[in-house]
């Protein structure tokens, strides 16, 4: 009898303690650590997707299909490819689909990306 009660006793405290622990105390307790703000709040709580990285010899060798100079497209394409992680649809154009793609220039002011 003494034995079934004292372990009744004991799974009581022990649900006990494991409530007081799992409850949230963020109103008592705020989570500034040496002053941090909203930017460093945000920073802890953003999610960070990260996309599945494309086979840029095969999407450049698409690109590149129709181009007269195809070793010169294939490298300047494989080089945004590998920066941008896109290449955009069909052989010409289409560079708003990518705008990392578009937006690459040369030092002339060229795009760099065929």
């Amino acid at each position: 009898m003494k034995l079934s009660s004292s372990f009744l006793i004991a799974i009581l405290l022990l649900q006990v303690f494991t409530e007081a622990l799992a409850t949230d105390h963020s109103d008592k307790f705020p989570a500034q650590i040496g002053g941090a703000g909203k930017e460093d709040e945000a920073a802890l709580t953003k999610k960070v997707y990260h996309h599945a990285k494309i086979n840029c010899r095969y999407a450049c060798g698409r690109r590149c299909r129709k181009a007269s100079r195809k070793n010169v497209c294939s490298r300047a394409c494989t080089t945004c490819c590998r920066r941008c992680n896109c290449v955009p649809p069909g052989t010409y154009g289409n560079t708003h689909l990518c705008p990392c793609y578009a937006k690459l220039k040369t030092h002339g002011g060229h795009p760099k990306c065929p």
